[in-house]
């Protein structure tokens, strides 16, 4: 082998076990159990708004779309994916490819975590389609890795690794175990979702995309378990903006004392804690993001209004009325798909669309010759203003800005 003499070392190594979760041991601190169970109230809080969170939370998690499809430097736009997610289904002029790629890698994140959270059991074939559907241009990748991986160091050999999973053939038996646990309920939800996470990652069952199936897997307990209905909460983005606590909570993790010891005992807390710490951070996101869709609702039932005056009040089984329900989820629309969602007449989505228009409640687009699309700018403006807090070490992007890669802040930005 030719190349540096750093890269053509040989030498002996040592590759991490982690000890088995189905029948082990926990035992948590007063404070780190009052954490858990203030998680979990504040995630079980967030299904008063489970509807309108349901219908952005695709957008809060763009990021794993954008990093399945390998795309580099700026993210594209919330209105640019929500035209390209439009496109899915019609033609529209304008539309970016990178925004085309992040909107098909939605859908198929999307319909691929949603069977996870509703088979009966979960099983290996299940995260391994998970992992396919995440690295879908990357075949050979696909499947439990066959050949030792590491973290860092050098690409030849894992010496001078910052962390050696398990050898290959301790794979397999670890992740049944893992699987066993998280089709079970030994635990609480909050603190399952964390070991099911920490452990995944410890393991490195695949050869690349570990991250994106374990970030996946906390949506997948948390849903089993009854935690989060439809909506999503948005702990990967938290987890991903704090970092360097995230990778010391996992390096904590992996002790070296023996199954059951204080030692392990102590590390499994110590990542509990700070995993219960992220879940309630972004609870307090998401509930922030459901308070400002009710404000944004608020401001158009007053245009609404004023623009109603001297007319009946909106029927509940109206055309209008059924795009403002949804509206979070379906912030880019045509008369065509308002059609198809919600099995009104042609002319009567027109109509409504028309009105909500002059209301100011959307705003039109041309997507090509004769042909129109309404725009419901207040939550993609919000939805990019919830990236960037997100992205945001404080998140507030007035104390600390967001890291690169985010959107860039809408116009008369603030």
């Amino acid at each position: 082998m030719t190349g540096p003499r750093r890269d053509r070392r040989s030498g002996d190594y040592r590759a991490y076990e982690p000890d088995a979760l189905v029948g082990s041991a926990l035992a948590l601190e007063a404070d780190t159990d009052g954490k858990v169970a203030a998680a979990e109230r504040a995630v079980r809080a967030l299904n008063q708004d489970a509807h309108d969170l349901a219908g952005i939370s695709r957008f809060l998690l763009r990021s794993e779309a954008i990093a399945s499809s390998r795309i580099e430097g700026i993210a594209p736009s919330a209105r640019q994916v929500a035209l390209a997610e439009l496109g899915q289904s019609e033609d529209v002029r304008g539309v970016s490819d990178p925004a085309r790629l992040v909107a098909n890698n939605m859908t198929v994140v999307r319909d691929a975590t949603t069977r996870l959270m509703t088979v009966d059991v979960v099983g290996v074939s299940d995260v391994e389609e998970l992992h396919r559907a995440l690295l879908p241009d990357e075949p050979r990748l696909h499947g439990i890795r066959s050949a030792q991986n590491w973290i860092g160091g050098s690409d030849w050999h894992p010496l001078d690794a910052e962390f050696v999973p398990p050898p290959p053939h301790l794979v397999a038996p670890l992740i049944e175990d893992l699987l066993t646990y998280l089709n079970g309920a030994a635990h609480s939800p909050i603190v399952q979702a964390a070991l099911v996470h920490a452990q995944f990652e410890t393991i490195h069952p695949f050869s690349d995309g570990n991250g994106r199936v374990g970030r996946a897997l906390i949506h997948t307990v948390l849903a089993r378990r009854g935690l989060t209905h439809d909506t999503v909460l948005p702990i990967s983005l938290v987890l991903a903006t704090l970092s360097s606590q995230y990778i010391a909570g996992l390096t904590q993790y992996r002790h070296d004392g023996e199954p059951g010891s204080r030692t392990a005992l102590a590390a499994r807390g110590a990542w509990i804690d700070r995993f219960a710490e992220a879940a309630v951070l972004a609870a307090e996101q998401a509930t922030q993001i459901g308070q400002e869709i009710r404000e944004a609702r608020d401001e158009w039932h007053e245009r609404l209004t004023s623009q109603r005056q001297g007319k009946r009040s909106l029927r509940s089984d109206s055309a209008t009325y059924a795009i403002l329900k949804n509206l979070p989820a379906t912030p880019v629309l045509t008369a065509r798909t308002v059609e198809g969602i919600h099995g009104v007449s042609r002319p009567a989505a027109t109509r409504a669309l028309e009105e909500l228009l002059s209301a100011g409640v959307l705003e039109s687009r041309s997507i090509g010759p004769d042909r129109t699309a309404y725009v419901a700018r207040d939550i993609l403006e919000l939805i990019t203003w919830a990236e960037r807090r997100l992205a945001s070490t404080k998140f507030d992007t007035r104390q600390s800005r967001p890291h690169a890669g985010v959107p860039a802040a809408p116009e008369g930005s603030r």
